[in-house]
């Protein structure tokens, strides 16, 4: 998160004498800001890898990484929430009670029981505190990074907690509830191993690390916990906004972002037959995945420019229409590919005949500077086609999966029916009202 403060100053108008000086530094009057440093991410791994981690523990990131996932996000447990409130998702502290307990059910329903946050003995926390003071005290001086620098045990807990450093354990689905992790770290190189710390606990409940070669391969196969950072929790899920609908109540796979329920249209001439036409994309099928899988999931984000609910009969009329952008984030796992993921989200919720062309735009997300593209929708007043301009945010480092425009012909022609978008298949359908 980056702060931004704004100094708003008052200007007293005032006869003063020729020889005053102006004092126009008014950054000096304030307060310091507390800069807390950085930590490397190689660093926290070694750090999980010191504490004595049990059974208990590896629940607790089981619990937190399904309850991310649940709510539409990658498989991650963030230090803020492991300090916050332990065995907590992404996402959790913004659901209301009611979603909760619904997503409860549906979680249970599903086979899947996560403990409440008061039921952890000694959560991964603790441990965390009580080993870096152990270590300062043993020590007799500041904890010492690995790039040189120290700090002392609060500096570096203050730091932790307000990082966007996050465990991320791909394939946890598949976990059988037993065994130990393996850490390693992000080491962001685009490579595809890294050294990882294996814990070996024996018979004698002795314990000891490992030190071996992590890839995608061993985390397919058993418990690895990759400490990276985060870049989806800002971000609103579909999930999250499905669980805002007071029918969500069963995990909101087939609940379309409408409070409206409709049977697809059988026919699309778009004739004025009294019926709303809704443009709804039913499912997202990602075939490649776009990062290192020490980085994650892929997050996409659909984006749809139209101009809603079209009915212009002069060209004054005309004026008060403006285009509209739709977004939509979508977080497809790793192991998710080639398998058509449900989407079930309204982009156009009334697609007049008019209406002939609409710009959409996937992309997937890798930060960098806010920009956007210039696109137009198009809609028709007395057979003549008139364009509105708009602009669809991105960031510089987005990978521009597809752009261009979604023409009423096209959707008339594959209503329903699954079509190739660069290195995604997106299915369409129109909802009659």
């Amino acid at each position: 998160m980056k702060g931004k403060f704004v100094l708003m100053t008052i200007a007293w108008m005032c006869l003063l004498p020729c020889c005053e000086e102006l004092d126009d530094d008014p950054q000096k009057y304030l307060e310091p800001q507390e800069t807390l440093p950085v930590l490397p991410l190689s660093d926290v791994a070694v750090l999980l890898s010191e504490i004595p981690i049990g059974e208990e523990q590896v629940r607790e990131v089981y619990d937190a990484v399904t309850s991310s996932s649940w709510n539409g996000y990658d498989e991650e447990y963030m230090m803020t929430d492991l300090f916050r409130e332990p065995g907590s998702g992404v996402g959790d502290d913004r659901i209301s009670e009611m979603a909760q307990a619904a997503k409860r059910m549906a979680m249970e329903k599903a086979g899947i029981r996560t403990k409440a946050a008061r039921e952890y003995g000694t959560p991964l926390k603790s441990l965390i505190e009580e080993h870096l003071k152990d270590r300062h005290v043993r020590s007799g001086k500041a904890l010492v990074k690995s790039d040189g620098t120290e700090i002392t045990a609060d500096e570096y807990l203050a730091a932790l907690k307000s990082s966007d450093i996050q465990i991320y354990w791909p394939y946890s689905e598949d976990w059988d509830g037993t065994g130990y992790p393996v850490i390693t770290f992000d080491p962001d190189d685009g490579g595809s191993t890294n050294k990882g710390y294996l814990l070996v606990v024996d018979e004698d409940g002795n314990r000891s690390v490992e030190e071996v070669i992590v890839d995608e391969e061993m985390a397919a196969s058993r418990p690895v916990w990759v400490v990276n950072r985060n870049d989806d929790s800002a971000y609103t899920s579909l999930e999250m906004l499905r669980m805002k609908e007071p029918e969500w109540g069963d995990g909101g796979g087939e609940i379309v972002i409408d409070p409206k329920r409709a049977p697809r249209a059988e026919t699309m001439d778009m004739e004025d037959d009294g019926a709303v036409k809704t443009l709804v994309l039913k499912d997202f099928t990602m075939l490649r995945n776009y990062d290192s899988w020490f980085a994650g999931a892929s997050e996409f984000f659909v984006k749809i420019g139209a101009v809603e609910d079209f009915t212009a009969s002069t060209e004054a009329e005309m004026q008060i229409y403006n285009p509209s952008v739709t977004d939509f984030m979508i977080v497809v796992k790793r192991k998710y590919v080639g398998q058509p993921q449900p989407f079930n989200a309204v982009l156009v919720s009334d697609w007049t005949r008019q209406l002939t062309h609409c710009a959409l735009m996937i992309i997937e997300d890798d930060g960098g500077t806010r920009t956007s593209w210039k696109c137009s929708a198009v809609v028709k007043y007395q057979s003549k086609s008139y364009g509105f301009e708009i602009n669809i945010p991105l960031n510089t480092r987005d990978d521009i999966v597809w752009r261009g425009q979604l023409s009423r012909k096209y959707i008339i022609a594959n209503n329903g029916e699954t079509g190739h978008f660069g290195d995604v298949d997106l299915t369409f359908e129109i909802m009659e009202y």
